[in-house]
């Protein structure tokens, strides 16, 4: 057997595209039999660790010999539109205590009982976006009639960004995440830096009701105006905010039309809803490939992490990890599965999966309850979905009912 650790040409490619939408990527089955630590490389050929064992995820993501610090030059990335490490996100590319300042100061807009609250909302804009698409079906892009602006709605709201710019703000989302080249994610970037800067000055001036709202309130009750945090977090908070959710829905609800029987078990039982959420969630493990950077040496599963070394966790591999999910490629309802990582873990864990999950169980459960006859509009293997460098998710999502 070849030396994984020093032979390239034994080496798995990561991240690879999926075959089918719902299922990791078929060039993933050696790593899913050598877990819970590989070696794969990247698309220019840098070889990193690939973290594939669930416990093993676990402990390595609360690890602090870990960080998310994107500056580094030997900072592991998985495609050339993310190669500037010149500029970091905040949240997501910093370490504490820079991160557990950022994190305090918005968390108080992502708490259950916060969402809790928004949860009418919610149900209004879902019942509203179906009501236009059932007046114009019956057959409808779902992604663009449903999934995406239902998080999108969502998001605006919560952070107190007009919604009257969304189709701006998500046309630069999908290129800083897309591309297709380095060029365009720039491009990207800086028109939502410029665009949110505004947003920003006009808040100073005349603060209204959302997190950014808060955000600049509470900068000028502390007596320290940092523009550029708020920004650099308003981009998170946006992108993230809407990008990941919307993919779920679409994914979601694809996976779940793929398997009637489940479909027919959930519309029979809405109480299951919940846990069907995890559990799509756990299969679809649409953020696939998290990444750290080794500050120190680890020993760890019979192998040395060196201090330099890129470490990637895929999701995708992890969360069907058959120590820990018995069947796990299989969609079971009646999972316990609220343990998955596709949240991450640790103390970057998402803090917007509250909102993730009260926007999916409304969006998935109204959308099944008012359709009941909805059903895919194209064959299967005709419906196009996202390359493996980027959130998993469907381009468009034809249905009919």
């Amino acid at each position: 057997m070849p030396d994984l650790t020093t032979d390239p040409s034994a080496l798995v490619a990561f991240p690879q595209d999926r075959a089918c939408p719902h299922q990791p990527p078929p060039g993933y089955d050696s790593l899913r039999a050598d877990h819970p630590l590989s070696r794969v490389t990247l698309y220019d050929g840098r070889p990193v660790w690939l973290v594939t064992g669930h416990a093993l995820a676990r402990a390595l993501l609360a690890d602090r010999r870990l960080s998310s610090d994107r500056t580094h030059d030997d900072f592991p990335v998985t495609t050339p539109r993310f190669a500037d490490r010149g500029r970091t996100a905040a949240l997501l590319g910093v370490d504490d205590p820079e991160h557990q300042v950022q994190r305090r100061m918005v968390i108080p807009g992502f708490t259950v009982r916060r969402v809790a609250e928004l949860r009418p909302g919610i149900r209004r804009t879902v019942d509203g976006l179906l009501d236009a698409m059932i007046a114009r079906g019956p057959s409808a892009d779902l992604v663009t009639a449903f999934a995406l602006p239902v998080p999108s709605t969502v998001i605006c709201a919560l952070l107190g960004v007009p919604y009257a710019d969304h189709e701006f703000f998500e046309e630069q989302s999908r290129r800083l995440l897309r591309g297709p080249t380095a060029a365009d994610t720039q491009d990207a970037r800086e028109r939502l830096e410029e665009y949110l800067g505004g947003l920003v000055d006009r808040k100073r001036e005349a603060p209204g009701e959302g997190v950014l709202d808060d955000l600049v309130r509470r900068q000028a009750a502390e007596g320290r105006p940092d523009r550029a945090e708020l920004v650099s977090l308003a981009l998170v908070l946006l992108v993230a905010g809407h990008e990941t959710t919307a993919n779920m829905i679409s994914l979601g609800t694809y996976t779940l039309l793929r398997d009637p029987d489940r479909l027919a078990e959930l519309r029979a039982d809405p109480a299951l809803l919940p846990t069907a959420v995890e559990e799509l969630m756990r299969l679809l493990s649409i953020a696939d490939g998290l990444l750290r950077r080794a500050v120190e040496d680890i020993e760890v599963a019979g192998r040395t992490i060196r201090a330099g070394d890129g470490v990637v966790f895929s999701t995708s591999v992890i969360n069907r990890d058959q120590d820990v999910y018995e069947a796990p490629d299989t969609l079971d309802l009646h999972r316990p599965a609220r343990h998955h990582i596709a949240f991450g873990f640790g103390v970057h864990q998402c803090l917007g999966q509250n909102l993730a999950r009260a926007e999916l169980e409304i969006a998935l459960g109204t959308l099944f309850t008012r359709l009941p006859t909805l059903r895919l509009a194209a064959p299967p293997d005709e419906i196009p979905f996202k390359p493996g460098d980027t959130i998993q998710g469907m381009l468009e999502l034809p249905v009919t009912w």
